[in-house]
């Protein structure tokens, strides 16, 4: 039987990563829960063993029940009835497998009835799923939504809400409105205190709502009378069984059709405040979009992942003038590339991942007690870190998934044009993923200040001081080369000191830096593990080398006049 975790060896390598025994540490508290809990880990060891039998798990139900069921989901989509949404059939039977296999609430610690698995784990069984079916990833991995309720939460709050997403029930993030896109903080659906119900009483409309009927809510609304911007917002947890909520619409998309996507509409709506008030844009929902971003690159692997699947398999099935096609120079080249974008996208994920796992754990620990100065240190690190790669995973992630899905319909020819195959599908679902949870424009506009302080030039710098493996030299040194041009390109934007210019040639700098720093997690990742990515980085290095020098072409010819060519308004 296929099994989508044991069948690709990449993702155990990365859970094998050495930076794990760090992160498990944190996690484990010196495997103080052992004593109390029989599926605690003991040691490092047993640990990881504990994450392989999961994933195994997970593995298993993607191939065997939720991927053979996503057609099907596919077709019949979710309805609505009365005001409220009803999942496609079949998405009734993914819940219930994920359920009882216990993947729910697993990165919740033990004493709410979560595995307590890092972050790192918890995105492999995302890409697990979503290689399986993208539509039905979204409904899962909205249960992390919890992690913002424990981060900003009361205990009361944490008690109540986490067991029941560890059971099982399903969580949503409320945020966008019908004139509050992008920009939230537009955001007018009101909150009001209500002395008579002692509670928060919500009223207003969301639109674009991923699972938007879901059990559990966490909305942004408008706290502050009189204010219009996001200093007075804040969040606030819904409970559906309070009511007050109707579903008005279900959106008619593209792709993804598993995954409901609902217009609401409050009236009344008993709410908990979650954390402070005034709070809800300026931190609460950027914890959230974070969390959310790292999914949408783990939905975008796992898609990924499926398209080179699904082309591989057709390439060597697929016979013309005699001849599988994978035998023909132009569809191999595809194939490699697919293979490359795949196996590079995947690291970058991974290594956002654990940065996330390491400073998440050490602000966990800081409500516990005061950090040392040397975990203080390694906190803000790996904060940093986290927050520079995250734009990186989510936009170029996003940016592959759909360039390997419009690939496995070309090698799928006219079939993959044709319904019946899976190809078009992937197509489909592909396309969203560049746009929610904030654009690859968005994207750029987050990484654009890392890019010109210097925050991922040093990045790439320490990470050249590593050893590699003598037989990548030519690599390394194409690599080093890559860092130089886009060195160049920074200096040449900030020297001419102009805004415009620098938005425009943002996205450049942004691919420039991005497939750098990709290219040097998979020079790392191919020295560790030649087997498994040596050919990618031969392909992927020389196919991206040739992308920065055309950037850096452009950038260093571009004269501010040239804008006016550019400007259609």
């Amino acid at each position: 039987m296929p099994n989508f975790y044991t069948d690709h060896p990449e993702l155990a390598f990365h859970l094998n990563h050495p930076l794990m025994k760090r992160i498990v540490e944190l996690k484990e508290r010196g495997y103080a829960d052992k004593d109390q809990y029989e599926d605690a880990p003991v040691d490092l060891q047993d640990a990881i063993q504990n994450y392989d039998k999961v994933l195994e798990i997970a593995g298993d139900i993607a191939a065997n029940i939720i991927e053979p069921n996503s057609e099907s989901v596919d077709l019949e989509g979710p309805h609505l009835e009365n005001g409220r949404m009803i999942y496609a059939s079949k998405t009734f039977e993914n819940l219930d497998a994920t359920i009882k296999a216990g993947l729910n609430g697993v990165s919740m610690p033990r004493r709410y009835g979560g595995l307590n698995f890092p972050i790192t784990p918890y995105s492999m069984i995302s890409e697990i799923i979503a290689s399986a079916d993208a539509g039905f990833q979204n409904i899962w991995s909205l249960q992390d939504c919890i992690e913002t309720l424990y981060e900003f939460g009361s205990e009361e709050q944490r008690k109540k809400y986490i067991p029941r997403v560890c059971e099982g029930e399903t969580m949503s993030m409320d945020l966008t409105e019908p004139d509050a896109g992008s920009d939230l903080q537009r955001v007018m659906l009101k909150a009001t205190w209500s002395e008579q119900d002692q509670c928060w009483l919500l009223n207003g409309v969301k639109r674009f709502i991923t699972n938007g009927d879901s059990d559990i809510h966490l909305v942004l609304a408008r706290s502050e009378e009189g204010t219009k911007d996001g200093r007075g917002l804040s969040m606030f947890i819904y409970d559906k069984r309070q009511g007050g909520v109707t579903v008005r619409h279900i959106e008619h998309k593209l792709g993804i059709h598993g995954s409901p996507t609902c217009e609401l509409v409050y009236k009344n709506a008993h709410a908990e405040l979650c954390g402070s008030t005034r709070l809800g844009l300026i931190k609460y929902v950027m914890a959230l979009m974070n969390g959310a971003r790292l999914g949408i690159a783990a939905q975008s692997t796992g898609l990924s992942q499926m398209a080179y699947n699904e082309a591989l398999s057709y390439a060597r099935d697929r016979k013309q003038f005699g001849q599988a096609i994978i035998n023909f120079p132009a569809v191999y080249d595809m194939l490699s590339r697919m293979k490359a974008k795949l196996d590079a996208g995947r690291a970058i994920l991974y290594q956002t991942a654990r940065y996330v796992d390491i400073y998440k754990q050490l602000d966990d620990i800081e409500r516990e007690r005061k950090l040392t100065p040397e975990e203080k240190a390694e906190q803000r690190l790996y904060s940093k870190l986290a927050d520079a790669l995250t734009p990186m995973a989510k936009g170029m992630g996003s940016e592959y998934a759909n360039q390997n899905a419009y690939d496995c319909i070309q090698i799928h020819g006219g079939s993959g044009f044709i319904m019946e195959y899976k190809a078009q599908r992937l197509y489909r679902d592909a396309r969203i993923f560049s746009i929610y949870e904030g654009t690859t424009q968005l994207q750029v506009v987050a990484a654009i200040r890392y890019i010109t302080n210097g925050t991922y030039l040093q990045i790439i710098d320490e990470m050249l001081q590593k050893q590699y493996a003598e037989e990548f030299g030519p690599v390394t040194e194409k690599i080093r080369n890559m860092r130089q041009r886009l060195e160049e390109s920074i200096a040449k934007v900030k020297a001419d000191a102009d805004k415009d210019e620098q938005d425009y040639l943002g996205r450049r700098l942004y691919e420039m830096t991005g497939t750098t720093l990709m290219s040097l997690l998979l020079l790392d990742d191919a020295t560790r593990a030649p087997e498994l990515f040596a050919k990618s980085l031969h392909v992927y290095v020389p196919m991206v080398a040739a992308e920065v020098e055309a950037h850096h072409n452009f950038i260093m010819n571009f004269d501010k006049a040239m804008l006016d060519n550019y400007r259609q308004a």
